[in-house]
């Protein structure tokens, strides 16, 4: 089968979320006077992400909004009950030093400028269409896209087969001519194998088991690696190179 489309996760995948969310909460809590009160600066963050995955993990699950979401995390790590006024102001102050530490992968942009010319391009996201928009802008990178699809809007997220069909609706193809690049062995990988797409999940660290992401699902640690594979689709049989 021909692969025609190439969708793409944002965080992680095209744009460096986790170096951003560590340096602008970094920055953030040494304004605020607050980066060693939770015994250590390491441990404040490592805080921040542990309730950041959970009350993502809430709104992934229909039980909270996304903005409700984002105010719930300010106050589960301050350990107050802030009004929505309070969490929102607190939070757009940790925006302000997270976008200053806004960056794209090395490995992105060579890659969609190999495949511009011969792949269309997509983007779905777990997060909302106004804040992917707007970073998709700002990194220079919206224009390389037709859409933009957001579970926000869809009201259905990633691993639900029918966030990736949404995806390959926008497009006007079936899954098998679509390929899903995405840094989540499960919510990414598996999500999009599941349903019917060519599934790439990116692994740059290498932190994950060898079985990660299910056997239907391509691993690569670069996106130097995702040309070759899209133009020879290794669903079917054929072996492949790309442990």
């Amino acid at each position: 089968m021909t692969i025609r489309a190439v969708v793409w996760d944002v965080d992680d995948t095209l744009f460096d979320y986790t170096t951003a969310d560590r340096e602008g909460m970094r920055a953030h809590l040494a304004a605020e006077g607050m980066l060693d009160g939770h015994g250590s600066p390491e441990r404040a963050l490592a805080r921040w992400r542990e309730i950041t995955d959970q009350q993502w993990a809430r709104y992934a699950a229909g039980e909270n909004t996304f903005e409700g979401q984002r105010r719930d995390r300010v106050r589960v790590f301050l350990d107050s009950p802030l009004g929505d006024a309070e969490a929102d102001a607190w939070f757009r102050r940790y925006i302000g030093h997270y976008e200053s530490a806004w960056s794209v992968f090395p490995d992105v942009v060579p890659a969609l400028d190999e495949l511009a010319a011969s792949h269309r391009h997509a983007v779905l996201s777990n997060s909302s269409l106004t804040v992917q928009e707007h970073k998709l802008r700002t990194l220079s990178l919206r224009e390389r896209f037709e859409t933009v699809l957001c579970a926000a809007e869809l009201g259905v997220s990633k691993p639900e087969a029918g966030a990736f069909l949404a995806a390959c609706d926008a497009l006007g193809l079936p899954p098998h001519q679509v390929a899903y690049v995405g840094d989540h062995p499960e919510i990414d990988g598996r999500g999009a194998a599941e349903a019917g797409l060519l599934s790439v999940w990116i692994d740059r660290a290498g932190a994950y088991a060898e079985d990660a992401g299910g056997p239907s699902t391509c691993r690569i640690s670069t996106l130097a690696e995702l040309p070759a594979l899209v133009r020879v689709d290794t669903r079917f049989g054929a072996p492949s190179t790309f442990g």
